[in-house]
């Protein structure tokens, strides 16, 4: 039994996934398993997975959104770690050996994160701050879970997945440990990964920031957030 299963949901992600899959083949920690679920790919996803699935898990589905598939990848994991991992990221060569060993040498913690680049922009990021998670979306998906304490994605949500996961796992007393190194990126244009940078939301009728603010009207709503 691999010790990470990495998990990645995939809908027409034929530009970004062989780059995806690469990046975690180039990995130091050698015991990994990969799981890919094709959520209803109508482009050549399916056919490139195919030259992969001597190394791979296929999964395939009808398309029922990236909570879904990540939730139908980890259902047949058999590791004590998953990582998801969108079809348009790539993986920097050490991100699994670094959170394997926070999470083996802080046990009491659920998860490890690091900060990322999306497309030329760093996000970094800091220590785990329960008061500030509750106030925005700092945590990326893209972080080592222990199996037992991942709950599953809420797949009504149609936006901020991975911020109520990790409401979720606090709310169930599983916090996490803060990697300070830039450990993966997001390409910009991917399926998946969407981002409007902070100026924007300085024009309040815009529907893209009009968007985000329902989208987290629901997330504190359903956390109890004021």
């Amino acid at each position: 039994m691999s010790q990470i299963t990495v998990i990645i949901p995939a809908y027409n992600a034929k530009k970004t996934i062989d780059a995806c899959l690469q990046s975690i083949y180039q990995q130091t920690f050698a015991s990994v398993t990969i799981v890919v679920v094709n959520d209803g790919s109508t482009d050549q996803t399916a056919a490139i997975l195919e030259k992969h699935q001597h190394r791979i898990t296929i999964v395939n589905q009808h398309n029922k959104g990236a909570s879904a598939a990540r939730n139908a990848g980890a259902k047949i994991a058999t590791s004590p770690y998953l990582l998801f991992c969108d079809a348009d990221i790539e993986l920097e060569p050490m991100i699994l050996e670094r959170m394997y060993t926070a999470l083996e040498h802080n046990k009491q913690v659920s998860y490890a994160y690091a900060s990322f680049y999306f497309g030329g922009k760093l996000f970094k990021l800091w220590p785990f701050d329960p008061k500030r998670l509750q106030q925005m979306p700092y945590i990326h998906t893209t972080s080592l879970i222990r199996t037992i304490h991942f709950p599953g994605f809420d797949e009504k949500l149609k936006r901020f997945q991975d911020w109520d996961l990790w409401l979720t796992m606090y709310e169930q007393n599983h916090s996490g440990v803060f990697i300070d190194e830039t450990l993966f990126k997001v390409h910009t244009g991917g399926t998946m990964s969407t981002w409007l940078p902070a100026w924007l939301y300085q024009f309040p009728w815009l529907p893209a920031v009009q968007k985000y603010k329902a989208a987290e009207a629901i997330i504190k709503h359903k956390h109890n957030i004021v």
